[in-house]
């Protein structure tokens, strides 16, 4: 029993290190207020009101399109609406891989075709840091983050700390 009180201090030590340390990359990250932008991209991932955000953001006109990264086998929100009609453009993509990687890439490939310059990018607090990350090694323009700011309960913060972490790992080591 006393070697287990040993090696608890220093656990309790390095968690509470770690959660602190990251706590502005992933519970306080650095957003942005929107303003116009070439396009609005919705990064795929839990429905957690990214979406709606994403459409909102259009419906006041902050764009005139918005992409949804679609990689989703049978999504029937993301299907009603990559079919739905909007006063605004809908570009649904199932992007290559199916990482933020290649959302960046397919973002980066529109944005040169079209000559985007700002692109306003919504997901969940937790990615934000590394969805910059990653998508400004894709793309030079100007990226605005911002997020629905979803409840996350406890274990699914402790969750995201470490899937975000090995996230970012992996993504040091790749280029777009």
């Amino acid at each position: 029993m006393r070697r287990h009180h040993r090696w608890s201090w220093p656990l309790l030590v390095v968690v509470v290190v770690a959660v602190v340390a990251l706590w502005p990359v992933y519970v306080r990250p650095h957003t942005d207020t929107p303003v116009p932008a070439d396009a609005i991209l919705v990064l795929g991932g839990a429905h957690d009101g990214r979406e709606q955000l994403g459409l909102r953001l259009a419906h006041e006109g902050y764009a005139p399109r918005v992409l949804f990264s679609n990689p989703y086998e049978n999504s029937a929100l993301v299907n009603r609406i990559c079919h739905g009609g909007y006063s605004f453009e809908v570009i649904c993509f199932d992007p290559s891989p199916r990482t933020t990687r290649g959302e960046g890439r397919e973002l980066a490939r529109l944005a040169r075709a079209d000559n985007w310059h700002r692109v306003i990018v919504v997901t969940f607090t937790p990615h934000i840091s590394r969805a910059r990350y990653i998508i400004e090694k894709c793309w030079e323009g100007e990226l605005l983050f911002t997020d629905p700011e979803p409840h996350l309960s406890a274990l699914r913060w402790g969750y995201d700390y470490v899937y975000q972490s090995v996230g970012y790992i992996k993504a040091f080591f790749e280029d777009c």
